[in-house]
């Protein structure tokens, strides 16, 4: 990525079959290859042709991803939030939250639950989350549950 620190890279939101394609590809790369977890794991009915995600491009290169799911009209849920390795540390998994925040406050959400990793539990919290849960196992993986309410 030919950028300076914290410039801003062009950033998608939507449903459309290229951009869900982009989406795919990050998770794939970044959750199947590199963590090795189970394609039917990964992939889920929350994945279908209305789903929208947040995509990072550099160039025609998807970067970064996440699942916008509106859980009720108060409450999302973000998940699926990768990086590809060659561009971690880099804000863009802030980035992608702060763009699905964003899109919720348009809509009238008022509160965000995030079922995180629990080895990215500290990059939620920096960005305001506040643990609500204890340990658990989600896809084979340890996580906890983060919530924060949204403020325009």
């Amino acid at each position: 990525m030919n950028r300076k620190e914290g410039e801003t890279v062009n950033i998608h939101f939507g449903s459309e079959k290229w951009h869900q394609a982009a989406a795919l590809y990050v998770r794939m790369q970044v959750f199947v290859l590199e963590r090795g977890i189970h394609l039917t794991e990964e992939f889920d009915i929350d994945d279908h042709d209305k789903t929208n995600y947040v995509v990072i491009y550099d160039g025609n290169q998807a970067v970064a991803t996440g699942r916008y799911k509106q859980k009720d009209v108060e409450t999302i849920r973000p998940g699926r939030i990768a990086v590809l390795k060659d561009y971690r540390n880099r804000g863009l998994g802030q980035q992608i939250i702060e763009e699905l925040e964003k899109e919720s406050l348009e809509r009238g959400v008022k509160q965000s639950i995030i079922h995180g990793e629990l080895t990215a539990a500290a990059f939620y919290e920096k960005l305001g989350y506040k643990k609500c849960s204890e340990e658990y196992l989600e896809d084979g993986v340890p996580c906890v549950t983060l919530k924060k309410q949204l403020v325009q």
